[in-house]
Protein backbone atom coordinates (compact mmCIF):
# COMPACT_ATOMS: atom_id res chain seq x y z
CA UNK A 1 0.00 0.00 0.00
CA UNK A 2 1.27 3.58 -0.86
CA UNK A 3 0.12 6.49 0.39
CA UNK A 4 0.28 9.90 -1.91
CA UNK A 5 -1.12 13.07 -2.92
CA UNK A 6 -4.04 13.06 -5.10
CA UNK A 7 -3.60 14.24 -8.64
CA UNK A 8 -6.06 14.99 -11.66
CA UNK A 9 -5.37 12.12 -13.27
CA UNK A 10 -6.66 9.91 -10.82
CA UNK A 11 -10.25 10.48 -11.62
CA UNK A 12 -11.04 7.33 -13.95
CA UNK A 13 -9.60 4.92 -10.58
CA UNK A 14 -11.27 7.69 -8.41
CA UNK A 15 -14.64 7.29 -10.02
CA UNK A 16 -14.00 3.43 -9.71
CA UNK A 17 -13.57 3.67 -5.80
CA UNK A 18 -16.01 5.66 -4.92
CA UNK A 19 -18.88 4.10 -7.30
CA UNK A 20 -17.78 0.38 -5.67
CA UNK A 21 -18.11 2.02 -2.16
CA UNK A 22 -20.90 4.33 -2.53
CA UNK A 23 -23.38 1.88 -0.80
CA UNK A 24 -20.64 1.15 1.88
CA UNK A 25 -19.49 5.31 2.55
CA UNK A 26 -23.84 6.41 2.63
CA UNK A 27 -23.82 3.39 5.25
CA UNK A 28 -21.72 6.32 8.00
CA UNK A 29 -21.39 9.31 6.19
CA UNK A 30 -23.44 12.11 4.22
CA UNK A 31 -24.07 10.61 1.32
CA UNK A 32 -22.84 12.74 -1.84
CA UNK A 33 -24.97 14.30 -4.85
CA UNK A 34 -25.74 11.98 -7.82
CA UNK A 35 -23.89 14.87 -9.80
CA UNK A 36 -20.44 14.10 -8.28
CA UNK A 37 -21.10 10.27 -9.41
CA UNK A 38 -20.74 11.35 -13.25
CA UNK A 39 -17.04 12.30 -14.65
CA UNK A 40 -17.66 16.18 -14.82
CA UNK A 41 -19.00 16.00 -11.19
CA UNK A 42 -15.73 13.79 -10.53
CA UNK A 43 -13.49 16.19 -12.60
CA UNK A 44 -15.02 18.89 -10.82
CA UNK A 45 -14.27 17.76 -7.19
CA UNK A 46 -11.03 17.00 -7.66
CA UNK A 47 -9.61 20.23 -9.62
CA UNK A 48 -11.72 22.06 -6.30
CA UNK A 49 -9.47 20.12 -3.71
CA UNK A 50 -6.18 20.72 -6.00
CA UNK A 51 -6.83 24.32 -6.12
CA UNK A 52 -7.47 24.42 -2.44
CA UNK A 53 -4.19 22.74 -1.83
CA UNK A 54 -2.73 25.50 -4.04
CA UNK A 55 -3.80 28.13 -1.27
CA UNK A 56 -2.76 25.51 1.29
CA UNK A 57 -6.30 24.91 2.64
CA UNK A 58 -6.29 21.17 2.46
CA UNK A 59 -3.66 17.96 1.51
CA UNK A 60 -5.64 15.71 -0.14
CA UNK A 61 -4.43 12.01 -0.28
CA UNK A 62 -5.46 8.41 -2.12
CA UNK A 63 -4.34 5.49 -0.86
CA UNK A 64 -3.09 3.27 -3.65
CA UNK A 65 -2.94 -0.69 -3.73
CA UNK A 66 0.02 -2.77 -5.08
CA UNK A 67 -1.63 -1.98 -8.72
CA UNK A 68 -2.21 1.27 -8.43
CA UNK A 69 -5.89 0.91 -7.57
CA UNK A 70 -7.19 3.83 -5.23
CA UNK A 71 -8.22 1.42 -2.33
CA UNK A 72 -8.74 4.86 0.19
CA UNK A 73 -8.96 8.42 0.49
CA UNK A 74 -7.78 10.77 3.40
CA UNK A 75 -7.71 14.31 3.77
CA UNK A 76 -6.43 17.09 5.81
CA UNK A 77 -8.32 19.71 5.46
CA UNK A 78 -9.62 23.54 6.73
CA UNK A 79 -5.90 24.28 7.41
CA UNK A 80 -5.61 26.94 9.94
CA UNK A 81 -1.83 27.26 9.97
CA UNK A 82 -2.30 30.73 12.47
CA UNK A 83 -4.77 28.42 14.69
CA UNK A 84 -2.21 25.15 14.03
CA UNK A 85 -5.41 23.44 13.74
CA UNK A 86 -6.51 21.12 10.74
CA UNK A 87 -9.34 18.86 9.97
CA UNK A 88 -8.98 14.83 8.85
CA UNK A 89 -11.13 12.80 7.24
CA UNK A 90 -10.97 8.94 4.99
CA UNK A 91 -12.87 6.56 3.59
CA UNK A 92 -11.76 2.97 2.98
CA UNK A 93 -12.88 0.40 0.70
CA UNK A 94 -15.15 -1.74 2.09
CA UNK A 95 -13.26 -5.02 1.12
CA UNK A 96 -10.26 -3.44 2.35
CA UNK A 97 -11.81 -2.74 5.95
CA UNK A 98 -10.09 -3.64 9.46
CA UNK A 99 -6.38 -3.91 7.47
CA UNK A 100 -4.93 -0.96 9.32
CA UNK A 101 -5.47 1.31 6.32
CA UNK A 102 -7.90 3.44 8.14
CA UNK A 103 -4.59 3.95 11.27
CA UNK A 104 -2.37 4.12 8.34
CA UNK A 105 -3.94 7.03 6.65
CA UNK A 106 -4.42 8.90 9.93
CA UNK A 107 -1.09 8.58 11.08
CA UNK A 108 0.31 9.74 7.40
CA UNK A 109 -2.15 13.01 8.37
CA UNK A 110 -1.21 13.54 11.31
CA UNK A 111 2.97 13.64 10.36
CA UNK A 112 1.69 15.67 7.13
CA UNK A 113 0.16 18.06 9.53
CA UNK A 114 3.07 18.15 11.50
CA UNK A 115 5.51 18.84 9.40
CA UNK A 116 4.25 20.18 6.37
CA UNK A 117 1.83 22.70 7.95
CA UNK A 118 3.04 23.12 11.13
CA UNK A 119 -0.13 22.29 12.55
CA UNK A 120 -0.35 21.41 16.55
CA UNK A 121 -4.10 20.16 16.67
CA UNK A 122 -6.03 18.14 14.24
CA UNK A 123 -9.78 17.35 14.77
CA UNK A 124 -12.16 14.97 13.15
CA UNK A 125 -16.15 14.53 13.15
CA UNK A 126 -17.41 11.34 13.18
CA UNK A 127 -20.78 9.48 13.46
CA UNK A 128 -21.90 7.59 16.89
CA UNK A 129 -22.77 4.46 14.44
CA UNK A 130 -19.12 4.29 13.08
CA UNK A 131 -17.58 2.59 15.86
CA UNK A 132 -14.94 1.82 13.59
CA UNK A 133 -13.74 4.94 13.14
CA UNK A 134 -13.95 5.56 16.39
CA UNK A 135 -11.78 3.00 17.22
CA UNK A 136 -9.21 4.45 15.00
CA UNK A 137 -9.47 7.34 15.90
CA UNK A 138 -8.88 6.11 19.63
CA UNK A 139 -5.71 4.04 18.56
CA UNK A 140 -4.10 7.52 16.79
CA UNK A 141 -4.55 9.70 19.91
CA UNK A 142 -7.34 11.29 19.28
CA UNK A 143 -10.08 11.91 22.30
CA UNK A 144 -13.72 12.67 22.11
CA UNK A 145 -14.65 16.65 23.20
CA UNK A 146 -17.41 15.65 25.53
CA UNK A 147 -17.76 19.89 25.48
CA UNK A 148 -18.86 20.27 22.33
CA UNK A 149 -22.66 20.03 21.13
CA UNK A 150 -22.69 17.47 18.34
CA UNK A 151 -23.76 18.04 14.53
CA UNK A 152 -27.01 16.27 12.98
CA UNK A 153 -25.79 14.70 10.01
CA UNK A 154 -28.39 12.81 7.12
CA UNK A 155 -26.92 9.57 6.91
CA UNK A 156 -29.03 6.76 5.26
CA UNK A 157 -32.10 9.14 4.91
CA UNK A 158 -32.32 9.61 8.28
CA UNK A 159 -30.21 12.38 11.22
CA UNK A 160 -27.14 10.98 12.87
CA UNK A 161 -25.00 12.66 15.18
CA UNK A 162 -21.63 13.38 14.72
CA UNK A 163 -19.09 14.09 17.72
CA UNK A 164 -15.95 16.20 17.39
CA UNK A 165 -12.58 14.03 17.88
CA UNK A 166 -9.70 15.59 18.60
CA UNK A 167 -5.71 15.06 18.95
CA UNK A 168 -2.76 17.48 19.85
CA UNK A 169 0.17 16.53 17.69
Amino acid sequence: MMIRTLQAEDAARLMAFELENRAWFEQYVEARGDDFYTPAGLAAHIADYLETQRKGGMHPCVLLDDHGAIIGRANLRYINRYAGIGEVGYRIAHDQARKGLASAALTHLQEVARTRYGLTRLRAWISEHNTGSQRVMDKCGFRRDTLSAPRVVQVGGGDHLSHLYYCAL
